[in-house]
């Protein structure tokens, strides 16, 4: 049998516990996949003030109360809880780090949910985190083969182990998986202090004259991975999207390798989904027809199976493409359509959408509100998917999409062009739309011609099937991770 190998995942955001973006649900599905190949893996993650601990069955451990984590020059006290996550057939001990002042007052993750401005203490908030990490490690004698951190949030994870306390930690190995490399971590220079390190590795976390926590991951990281191979390439060579720190992935290129995502077999599966109000039981017509009923009358629209029905689910900003859709949708309004929105995010965004839907009540309707049970009733019931992202690093509400029989309209951008597959007419193979210029004339094109195969429902079975056939489980990167954690353990740390 292989070795096990103990590993810590340490995350700023997992289901169950709290979600925001995808990385909610990759932090639970890894770790699951990960288990269910034999390892110790561990989650931790910060309890925000969203988070119930009763309904979460969050429970103290008495030797992880009020420990004192050094902030600069003060300390600040974490109390580290316990509790889990599973999935029919594994379980995950996860660690939740407790705070009232950067954790348990905040009512979001990283926005304030009522007015959707970041709070003006992140950085402190997840330097905090990182460091309670450590600490936890130190105070259980726990020194775990691997410590996977992920996105800037949890970036100083590593140079806490080789630069504080090598000697401790001078068999753990650390992974870093970018999830988003537009979001850097960045602040005043001066809130270096925070962190604790010293003042002669400043320039490892110095970029454009500023504090960057992602730039010294990158450097004291054992390995570094980011979410699609295709985002990979991409933010190799991206200065813009990647504000110019490409040239030091570059630098640890021969560490750093993107590996696709994967979905989770059990909570995203139209066969056995709980949220969904019929399961795909091999008969695609009656599947899609009962949930596009039932998310029919969820939204007070008109049922017809002659109206494609569309939905939209993401966040409100500019990087998921919420401007192309709001300067496209007038357009798709006059065409025999119904659409649906679920999301949250900017103000501005929102009101647009909000004035659209009063002017076009029969065929817009949006939820500005974070669903997660909506979220699969959407999937399952919408004939069409918008994944007009500007810019995306894997993709999962692709998958989602696909998995569900919801057929998307893609801009071929980072790790959708892993996975979409743009629909051939004639030889009826392929699983979506997809566009290249990330302009309006593109993006309707994509959008017509959906439109144009769906009222053709033998070809449109095809592109539903073709979707539904495919395999967006972990198993493959799952056995990818696995190779990367094996052979970092056999380097020597320099």
């Amino acid at each position: 049998m292989a070795k096990q190998l103990s590993i810590l995942f340490v995350t700023s955001e997992v289901y169950p516990y709290a979600k925001e973006t995808g990385l909610a649900d990759v932090s639970y599905s890894l770790p699951l996949a990960m288990r269910d190949l034999g390892h110790d893996i561990r989650v931790m993650t910060p309890k925000y003030g969203i988070v119930s601990e009763r309904k979460n069955r969050i429970h103290e451990i008495n030797r992880l109360r009020d420990m004192p984590i050094p902030m600069g020059d003060e300390s600040e006290p974490a109390t580290v809880k316990s509790s889990s996550i599973s999935n029919p057939r594994n379980k995950v001990q996860a660690y939740i780090t407790t705070n009232q002042r950067y954790f348990d007052k905040n009512k979001g993750i990283y926005h304030d949910h009522k007015t959707w401005n970041l709070f003006p203490d992140n950085l402190e908030r997840f330097i905090f985190f990182s460091r309670s990490v450590v600490e936890t490690c130190l105070l259980l004698g726990w020194f775990p083969d691997i410590i996977h951190c992920n996105d800037w949030q949890t970036a100083v994870i590593p140079a806490y182990l080789r630069s504080l306390f090598p000697s401790k930690f001078k068999k753990t190995r650390s992974i870093l998986t970018i999830h988003n490399f537009a979001e850097q971590g960045i602040a005043p220079i001066s809130l270096f202090a925070k962190t604790g390190l010293s003042k002669d590795i400043l320039n490892n976390f110095k970029h454009k004259n500023q504090l960057n926590l992602l730039k010294g991951g990158i450097i004291y990281s054992n390995y570094i991975t980011t979410v699609s191979p295709s985002y990979a390439k991409q933010i190799l060579v991206d200065k813009e999207l990647s504000n110019g720190l490409n040239s030091t992935l570059k630098e640890h290129s021969s560490k750093f390798a993107g590996i696709m995502n994967g979905i989770d077999n059990y909570g995203w599966n139209p066969k056995s989904d709980a949220e969904i109000e019929s399961k795909y039981d091999n008969d695609v017509d009656e599947y899609k027809y009962n949930n596009k009923v039932a998310l029919i009358n969820r939204f007070d629209l008109e049922y017809s199976p002659k109206i494609p029905l569309i939905g939209f689910i993401g966040k409100l900003d500019e990087s998921k493409g919420i401007d192309l859709v709001i300067d496209s949708l007038p357009e798709m309004l006059q065409k025999n359509v119904q659409i649906v929105i679920l999301g949250h995010g900017s103000s501005e965004a929102k009101d647009k959408l909000e004035s659209l839907a009063k002017e076009n009540p029969e065929k817009l309707k949006v939820e500005l509100a974070f669903d997660d049970s909506l979220a699969h009733k959407m999937e399952a019931g919408s004939d069409i998917f918008l994944l007009p992202s500007k810019n995306e690093a894997c993709g999962l509400n692709l998958m989602y999409s696909l998995a569900y029989g919801a057929v998307p309209i893609v801009h071929m951008t980072g790790g959708f062009k892993d996975v979409a597959k743009q629909f051939n007419i004639d030889t009826l193979e392929g699983n979506a739309f997809t566009f290249d210029e990330f302009t309006k004339d593109a993006f309707m094109k994509a959008f017509d011609s959906a439109l144009d195969l769906y009222k053709d429902k033998e070809k449109w079975l095809s592109i539903v099937a073709n979707g539904m056939n495919g395999d967006y489980t972990w198993s493959e990167s799952a056995a990818k991770y696995d190779e990367i954690y094996k052979n970092v353990m056999k380097e020597q740390i320099a």
